[in-house]
């Protein structure tokens, strides 16, 4: 081992030594999940009692957890929005004790407003500690592979896209924790934290790599594995560009960044001779450049989502990246993070009972009245769950509608994987669409444009070359194809109005809404069987308007599609 070597491995212990201690107590607690839970809730319940939500909710005459369910409802971002839109206006108190809030974190929400989540000290506290015990536990899974003290390829979004009227930035939470570290942890992110402020898709991808394949890079970070997909593929189609301005020292003039960015990076580019030859001959070798090519298997790990919907993506990483290891970041959101996977190659993690209080609702108890709702402590394996958080930063009893099964315990605290967004959502590269943005905008479209749509249902179809979405209709309902097609771009438009997160997604990853066109009475038959499978009466029964399910379009029988 080099003395470089030597003393940045030593720095590294050093710099993980409190982190080790966090870890030996968060694995004793696990031994007593019910008991750190509900002083952990007593606790934010002190805190935030005298907030107008705490006393609107009487937060002080709570002194059981029996007492809190019957003060707060369980609920969505939409009940807690107006107090959120107070603190926006700069009355802080009206939903949190902490005084300062550093952001808003954006996130798509169920509605076609953008969800905004305050991000306060706690919050970045609590997110800190969970990616550091990650980090190390992920680290010493693979000390064999020599990656600590090596950089990393995180691509991190933009952390202030605008501000409230109060002036309180909000933007991506990444971009944002990006930009405040410390000078010694920048070091190790190869992308500069800037990149996020880059709107076009292509430059991004391709800034992220030139600032990225002259270094001895040891993780691949993203939280969805399409990213990883899509950045190899521009690794290839970019090469010469790429090799060229590595050789040169230069960044492509051509590529749409901001000229205040664009001056930043540049004043920050380097000039490799020498690794430019090297990859030049590789490519002219293989005919091509993977990031396998660039970083050896051997040294490299990548680190991202596993579960839900992510295999498709994750199928196609090996013939990129070859088979490092690849390390699941557990369930976290804009809203907090709620699970660390503590080992690799499973996209189970245990709940992050330190910084959040966790209840449960049984899956087929969602839609009713009075569901059972349970502690983490009561949670059997096997069982699949909503989850309901409650954080120290304003979210109470929190319905993100994401959907977990209990894969085993640490300790006694449950191992959970994440399995999707569930009660009528779909996320084929991150969109989070939900069932009130398609009949949002099927609601604005229909008035535009005269199409007959007698019964629809919209759901994610897997492509290779590029996912989509399809709506299927039933072929008395195409008549004039001209006029489906038109319906289709005014759709698919709309689709990105009502959600965000879609149309940023439709910029780089997903194509265009398609038709698919089912035979006449297809609706009416499938209603019928799935109404004899679940139960209910007719006249509650509701039709689907979005299905989540990747396997939808082999289940019934397409006709034809229109493009």
């Amino acid at each position: 081992m080099s003395l470089k070597r030597f003393l940045l491995v030593r720095l590294g212990r050093l710099l993980t030594y409190p982190v080790r201690r966090q870890l030996r107590r968060f694995d004793a607690d696990c031994e007593h999940p019910q008991r750190v839970q509900e002083t952990l809730l007593a606790h934010i319940l002190l805190i935030q009692a005298n907030t107008q939500f705490g006393r609107d909710h009487k937060f002080a005459t709570i002194h059981t957890v029996a007492d809190y369910r019957n003060n707060v409802p369980v609920a969505p971002y939409e009940y807690v929005a107006p107090y959120i839109e107070r603190v926006q206006n700069g009355e802080t108190s009206a939903l949190l004790a902490d005084r300062r809030v550093l952001m808003f974190a954006l996130t798509s929400g169920t509605t076609a407003s953008r969800k905004l989540i305050p991000v306060t000290d706690a919050y970045l506290n609590a997110y800190r500690r969970g990616w550091n015990m990650w980090g190390l536990k992920m680290y010493r899974d693979n000390r064999g592979r020599r990656i600590a003290m090596r950089p990393l390829v995180q691509m991190a979004g933009d952390p202030e896209e605008f501000r409230t009227p109060s002036g309180i930035p909000c933007g991506n939470l990444s971009g944002y924790t990006a930009m405040v570290q410390k000078r010694i942890i920048r070091w190790m992110y190869a992308v500069p934290y800037v990149t996020g402020k880059i709107k076009d898709a292509k430059a991004r991808y391709y800034v992220a790599l030139r600032f990225s394949i002259g270094r001895n890079v040891s993780q691949l970070m993203a939280a969805n594995p399409s990213t990883l997909v899509q950045l190899a593929r521009t690794l290839d189609a970019e090469k010469e560009h790429l090799l060229r301005d590595l050789r040169d020292g230069t960044l492509r003039a051509d590529l749409g960044i901001p000229p205040e960015v664009r001056a930043y990076l540049t004043s920050r580019v380097k000039k490799d001779m020498r690794r430019a030859a090297e990859l030049s001959a590789i490519a002219e070798k293989l005919g091509r450049l993977y990031p396998k090519d660039v970083w050896p298997t051997e040294g490299t790990i990548l680190n991202t989502w596993t579960g839900g919907s992510m295999g498709p993506y994750l199928r196609q990483l090996p013939q990129y990246y070859g088979e490092p290891p690849i390390h699941d970041l557990g369930l976290l959101a804009s809203e907090g993070r709620f699970t660390i996977p503590l080992s690799g190659g499973t996209a189970s993690g245990v709940l992050d009972i330190w910084s959040h209080y966790f209840e449960f609702i049984p899956e087929g108890e969602i839609d009713s009245a009075k569901p059972t709702v349970l502690g983490a402590h009561e949670l059997r394996e096997g069982g699949s769950y909503f989850i309901l958080p409650t954080t120290s930063y304003g979210l109470y009893r929190y319905h993100i509608s994401d959907l977990v099964r209990v894969t085993g315990f640490h300790g006694r605290t449950p191992l959970v994987e994440f399995l999707g967004k569930g009660h009528r959502f779909a996320n084929l590269t991150g969109e989070k669409l939900s069932e009130y943005h398609v009949t949002k905008a099927m609601d604005a479209v229909v008035k535009r444009v005269p199409q007959p749509v007698t019964a629809y249902s919209v759901a994610p179809v897997w492509d290779d070359k590029q996912p989509y979405y399809a709506i299927f209709l039933e072929e008395p309902d195409v008549t004039d194809e001209a006029l489906l097609k038109r319906f289709l771009a005014e759709f698919d438009r709309q689709l990105g109005v009502e959600n965000v997160e879609y149309s940023a997604k439709r910029e780089s990853r997903l194509g265009a809404i398609r038709a698919a066109i089912l035979p006449a009475g297809t609706w009416t038959k499938w209603d019928r069987e799935r109404l004899a499978q679940t139960g209910g009466s007719p006249e509650q029964y509701k039709h689907p308007c979005l299905i989540g399910d990747l396997k939808f379009k082999e289940s019934v029988g397409v006709v034809r599609e229109v493009i």
